[in-house]
């Protein structure tokens, strides 16, 4: 393979016809996830020792140990050697994009933390009280501030893996659980985060490992911020990824042809659905079941226009987990991650 043809699928993937439209896309989604992850933490989560969980959340952590190394660097200590883990067991369309994003984020956090603070003591001490001169201090907001910086969190980290990129770290560790152990991912990354978390409590917490070590401080608190920064972190990515999944499949058997029905799901709800020819198993007379699905705020509308086409009609409604097909989603390609 020549050096043009490796750049390209480093950039791109081995797709043989490029869609320059999507590419654009899928990068644009990735930078956006990496400027929302940084501000998450370095404005919401820093300054108040929240551990999230991730590599950041560990290198939180790091930073209590050592304030003299920014989080940032620590991010591209810990990042590295997952990045190669990531591009043999990932494979190299993966580990491209996931190259960019693991540079580009330590990069911006360390960036913007230098600007948030005005003197070098500030930065070490990632005082709130001088973030950006004072006016964004949530000392006495934790929660607050625990569940707005979660959400930048997960909004950038299911931006970036809808690019088909990660953050690094703990995502992909997280990752390779999904492909070869068959786990979530949003379950695989509760798992991991809440070991960072624990961490957490035992540096920040209680002081192991920090200059002072004073378990009387009210500071163990903040592991209760962090597990609730987790699981928001969590559920953003999946609706990030997933959206809101609120479909409906609804089930109508009925005696009847119901033509009115049809027309109103073809016409109003400018919609389709499949019409199976079917029969009775008691009376073995012939009937028709429709297969339709809607949104969630369609299906009242759906149950009036049934009852008035055969108000003896059996009806079933049922959530949709998840729906592929024109209309919807695409099919997922092999790799692809479910945040599920």
């Amino acid at each position: 393979m020549s050096l043009k043809q490796k750049i390209r699928v480093f950039l791109v993937g081995n797709d043989p016809v490029i869609d320059w439209k999507v590419q654009a896309t899928t990068w644009f989604s990735i930078l956006l996830g990496c400027v929302c992850m940084s501000v998450g933490f370095t404005i919401f989560i820093n300054p108040y020792n929240i551990v999230p969980g991730g590599v950041y959340g560990l290198s939180i952590v790091m930073h209590n140990i050592f304030p003299s190394i920014q989080v940032g660097y620590f991010g591209y200590m810990f990042d590295i050697p997952l990045l190669i883990t990531s591009m043999v067991m990932l494979g190299s369309k993966f580990g491209g994009r996931t190259i960019v994003s693991v540079l580009l984020t330590p990069f911006l956090l360390n960036t913007i933390e230098a600007l948030s603070y005005p003197t070098e003591e500030a930065l070490r001490a990632l005082d709130p009280a001088q973030l950006l001169g004072g006016v964004v201090n949530m000392s006495d907001h934790l929660m607050l501030t625990s569940i707005v910086g979660a959400v930048f969190i997960g909004l950038g980290c299911g931006l970036m893996v809808r690019g088909g990129a990660t953050s690094g770290g703990t995502d992909v560790i997280s990752m390779i659980m999904q492909k070869y152990l068959h786990i979530p991912f949003s379950t695989a990354i509760l798992i991991c985060d809440g070991m960072v978390v624990a961490f957490g409590l035992v540096v920040i917490g209680f002081g192991v490992g920090t200059e002072t070590q004073d378990v009387s401080s009210p500071s163990w608190l903040l592991s209760f911020y962090s597990l609730i920064a987790v699981y928001v972190t969590s559920r953003t990515v999946a609706y990030v990824i997933n959206g809101s999944a609120n479909d409906k499949i609804i089930f109508v058997i009925s005696a009847k042809e119901m033509h009115s029905l049809h027309d109103y799901i073809l016409k109003d709800l400018d919609r389709t659905a499949t019409v199976i020819k079917s029969h009775g198993l008691y009376t073995g007379n012939d009937k028709e079941m429709l297969f339709l699905v809607v949104g969630s705020r369609e299906v009242m509308s759906v149950k009036q226009q049934i009852r008035l086409a055969d108000p003896a009609a059996f009806v079933v409604v049922t959530d949709a987990y998840d729906i592929y097909g024109e209309g919807f989603k695409p099919l997922p390609l092999e790799g692809d991650i479910n945040p599920e």
